[in-house]
């Protein structure tokens, strides 16, 4: 049974309202595909019964949770589209270390993170590619809206199909250690990583300062006013000259101007501009 126009409203709404997801009239396919699973296990004779009661009982929080849990996507791989890895380790992990040689830090942020495998990858990079900065205060923050991606992402353990979606072979052996049929990342690079809740359509907690942020594939479920809130609050928190890397779809262009677009190697970075920044 397909769900009813009120329920649908309703949904584009929560969404909005709980986590700044866009779903545009049409989608009612993605409603039932993500949510009928849901729906059932919870005991309802129909998808329309279950949003119904989410819709008039909004104390029934845990399945709010749930819901916004389901509808947002979680698509993510190792060392994922290869060339923003490539920029970081050719360009601009050197610059910064060479930077940062007196302070012996650095700090990085992937945001939406959901099950870690774009935080691992980055502390994977380091590891293999920069062993000079071994002793430094490396610390690499993941943050997902998700409670059940983030579970995962702390256990760090992932399947064989989930390792094979971008991991090279050696780098699976040098960093990750077999258990049962899964693989698990290792301790020294479990160390460098830390993940937290947040949503990034809330008041963001108190964030340290960052020198590369990682902010894919996600804007592009936001309004054109979310991702300029984002993109403001994220000026707030990267370091003068810090990197700011969005998805290939993904653009600051006609969204905030105090962002300049800079081409290293086959990826785009993005760098905050002082100037248009204090008036942005």
């Amino acid at each position: 049974m397909p769900v009813s126009p009120d329920n649908f409203k309703f949904i584009q709404q929560f969404a909005r309202e709980a986590a700044a997801l866009v779903i545009e009239p049409g989608k009612e396919y993605l409603i039932e595909t993500r949510l009928t699973g849901m729906s059932k296990q919870a005991g309802f004779a129909t998808l329309d019964d279950f949003l119904t009661q989410l819709r008039t009982n909004r104390t029934a929080t845990l399945f709010h949770e749930q819901v916004i849990d389901a509808l947002t996507t979680n698509e993510t791989s190792f060392f994922r589209d290869f060339h923003p890895f490539e920029t970081l380790r050719e360009h601009i992990l050197p610059r910064l270390i060479e930077q940062r040689a007196g302070l012996r830090r650095l700090a990085i942020w992937s945001a939406a993170s959901s099950t870690g495998q774009e935080a691992y990858s980055i502390g994977i990079l380091i590891r293999e590619h920069f062993p000079q900065i071994r002793d430094w205060n490396v610390t690499i923050l993941g943050t997902d809206l998700s409670p059940t991606v983030l579970a995962q992402a702390r256990q760090g353990q992932y399947s064989q199909l989930e390792v094979n979606r971008g991991m090279p072979a050696p780098l699976l052996l040098r960093h990750f250690t077999k258990v049962g049929t899964k693989w698990e990342v290792k301790e020294d690079v479990k160390r460098m990583v830390e993940f937290r809740q947040m949503n990034l359509f809330k008041p963001w907690p108190i964030l340290p300062m960052f020198d590369i942020i990682f902010i894919r594939n996600v804007m592009i479920y936001f309004d054109v006013e979310t991702k300029r809130t984002i993109l403001k609050r994220i000026r707030q928190c990267l370091q003068p000259q810090g990197s700011l890397f969005l998805g290939a779809a993904e653009s600051t262009m006609n969204i905030d101007p105090a962002w300049t677009c800079v081409s290293l190697g086959k990826s785009t970075v993005y760098q905050s501009t002082p100037a248009l920044a204090a008036v942005a």
